[in-house]
Formats: structure tokens, sequence, C-alpha cells
């Protein structure tokens, strides 16, 4: 199997994410880092149902120009306890140099416990394209057309695509 490519991140440990396992990748073909919850030691974070939190991390990185990090949910805490990221994927830009923060929402039914060091998300590192946006006064037809949310794969009962 071809070696997977890598890129130089800085990262910074913060004071209150001392004694945290660094983010990383859990197997050699993994595509995120599994990120670790930075809440207190000995004060977990109950997230209730139907509730969200901003969940520490205890790091911050500096990403090389042309890169973004995007934080996305973890499978195993999605299914099992309908916990997910809320803005999944959320993004941290090559510019932003502030603590890796976590937005998690449970979407479950049962209150559900983050404790200090849990693996909470995880983080992608992708590269980034610019679109340059060109006005135009007409734009070229296509099948689909304007028809919009579930257009190509439902049966519509009329109405709009917003």
């Amino acid at each position: 199997m071809s070696a997977v490519p890598t890129i130089e991140v800085g990262f910074k440990r913060l004071d209150h994410g001392r004694g945290l396992d660094q983010p990383s990748y859990e197997s050699g073909q993994s595509a995120g880092m599994d990120l670790p919850a930075a809440v207190p030691e000995g004060e977990p974070l109950t997230l209730a149902p139907g509730k969200r939190a901003l969940v520490p991390t205890g790091f911050a990185i500096a990403l090389a120009p042309g890169f973004e990090a995007q934080i996305r949910p973890r499978s195993g805490l999605a299914v099992k306890y309908g916990v997910t990221v809320l803005n999944a994927p959320g993004t941290v830009d090559a510019d932003y140099r502030g603590e890796v923060k976590v937005i998690l929402a449970n979407l479950g039914d049962q209150p559900f416990v983050v404790e200090r060091g849990m693996r909470i998300a995880q983080m992608v590192v992708a590269p980034v394209t610019q679109a340059v946006l060109i006005e135009r006064h007409e734009l070229d037809d296509t099948h689909r057309g304007d028809g919009g949310f579930g257009s190509t794969g439902l049966k519509s009962s009329g109405g709009s695509g917003a």
C-alpha cells in the first residue's frame, strides 16, 4: 500500500490541555485525527438531550496557507449516542491561531457525559480552493435547471426547491 501524503502542522498545547493525549490518527490510513475533550479534570460536562456545548480541545494549530482543518463528528458517538458536531464540518482557517473547539450537540434521548480526554470529534486537514466569482447575465442551461432540494432523486409533489 502506498504511503499517505503528509503536511506539517504547527501544534501548541494550551495550559488546560496539559496531560491530554495529542490528537492522533488511530490507523495508518485514517483520514481524521481524533480530538480530545479538555474539560477540567473531575468536572465532566453533561450534555442534555437537545442541547449543545462548545467543548475545548486544549490545543491550537498553525496550518500552512492553502489548507484548512475540518472538524467532523465521530461516527461511533453519532450512532451509539446521537452526539454529533453541530456545524459539521466546522472549518479552522489557515490564519486562525486560537484554541480549536468543537460544537457538540446531543440529538439523542439520554444525557451524554463528556469526560476529560474523551475523543469527541475528528480533524481532517484538507487543501483549500478559493473561487473567483465571474458575474454573468445568463447561466448555461442544464437538465436539472433550477430544481431544488430533492429534485434529482425524489418524486416532486410540486412546490419550490427552497
